[in-house]
């Protein structure tokens, strides 16, 4: 029978905040593609299908203690690690990428949910015994594992973006649970020695990216153009907006992506700064809570766990809104709830599930 508590403990603000930037992102979606003159059901109506699966999902994950989630957390990541190898095998190509596995009537992409995987390996490897002189590079030989073969296997696709969270949603754990300041030292001159080399693997479409986020202007009409454009749009919506559905760029479809990279554009015109401003609080709130919650939980394994789930929160939303307004590379990552996409959607909703489960299940444990 369910624990009383844990529906006393329920934290409705976090959901509400949740449904609030699903609402936004679909009426946001809804305009990005208006209007909608292909054949089939329009995009923002299989969203609303994704985030309410999503949310069945987010509720599901409820019924389980997290430490359940932990405690399998290998198994899932081996799963995940499967069904990225399967992608180079039988992967759908879109746009020139290999990301996504056909399922019928849907494509599913395993990235996704592998940042939620590498997040429950790491938990479980860090909670085992307490370090308190903080790790060594020496200790972290798994955790590199964790992170090098799934990042090696994304990388292939090619998903640089994906590549890019997962190391940043690792050094946020590694920050939260301590390095000695050796290692860190040792982290940072080793990636400045393989910088170059990275650059030697990177995609010459890749590069052109790079490059222009130097100097949009190296080549506008290409490589260049999202950037261009997407400053356009989010310069033009000044303080109030244009309006819904009068947004020029967003309407005559001059936003590349724009119902999936470039979302946060269509939203700056339309909306201008003070409608951006409002769903940045509302971002900021929903992270804050996750840190919250890492806080507040009885034990280490809840605490690490909402930490990561809140960096790839964190960093998903910082990664999108810097790649439209020019201050990080364009390298193809979603705007949590309001980018168009399923995985994306149920990865994002399951991760919050899992800070709610550790939230509502905080008195049970001792510290």
């Amino acid at each position: 029978m369910l624990d009383r508590r844990l529906i006393m403990n329920f934290d409705w603000t976090l959901l509400s905040t949740v449904v609030i930037i699903s609402a936004l992102g679909v009426f946001n979606l809804y305009s990005s593609t208006y209007p909608h003159t292909g054949e089939g059901t329009p995009l923002y109506l299989k969203q609303i299908f994704w985030l309410v699966l999503g949310m069945g999902f987010m509720i599901l994950t409820l019924a389980f203690d997290y430490r359940t989630f932990i405690r399998y957390a290998y198994l899932f990541l081996l799963f995940c690690l499967l069904l990225l190898f399967l992608v180079m095998i039988f992967g759908r190509v879109t746009s020139g990428s290999q990301r996504w596995l056909p399922l019928g009537f849907f494509s599913f992409q395993p990235s996704e949910i592998t940042k939620i995987a590498l997040i429950l390996s790491l938990t479980r490897f860090f909670t085992r015994e307490d370090n308190f002189h903080g790790y060594r590079l020496r200790d972290l030989l798994i955790p590199f594992l964790f992170l090098g073969v799934p990042v090696f296997l994304v990388f292939k696709q090619p998903d640089l973006g994906t590549v890019v969270l997962l190391f940043l949603i690792f050094v946020s754990i590694l920050a939260f649970i301590g390095l000695h300041p050796r290692a860190w030292i040792t982290l940072g001159i080793g990636w400045a020695a393989l910088t170059p080399l990275i650059w030697y693997f990177l995609k010459d479409y890749q590069k052109k990216r790079l490059l222009t986020f130097l100097n949009p202007d190296l080549d506008p009409l290409k490589t260049g153009y999202h950037i261009i454009q997407s400053k356009i749009a989010v310069g033009s919506g000044t303080f109030f907006g244009k309006g819904f559905l009068k947004g020029t760029q967003s309407q005559l479809h001059f936003l590349p992506e724009q119902h999936t990279d470039f979302i946060f554009s269509v939203l700056a015109e339309e909306w201008g700064f003070g409608g951006c401003f409002i769903l940045l609080l509302l971002m900021l709130f929903l992270i804050s809570k996750g840190v919250k919650i890492a806080h507040t939980s009885k034990d280490q394994a809840g605490a690490l766990l909402a930490i990561g789930l809140s960096a790839m929160l964190f960093w998903q939303t910082f990664i999108n809104i810097g790649m439209v307004i020019g201050l990080v590379p364009v390298v193809g990552v979603p705007l949590p709830l309001l980018s168009y996409g399923g995985t994306s959607a149920i990865t994002t909703l399951v991760g919050i599930g899992i800070l709610m489960n550790i939230s509502m299940r905080r008195f049970m444990l001792a510290r």
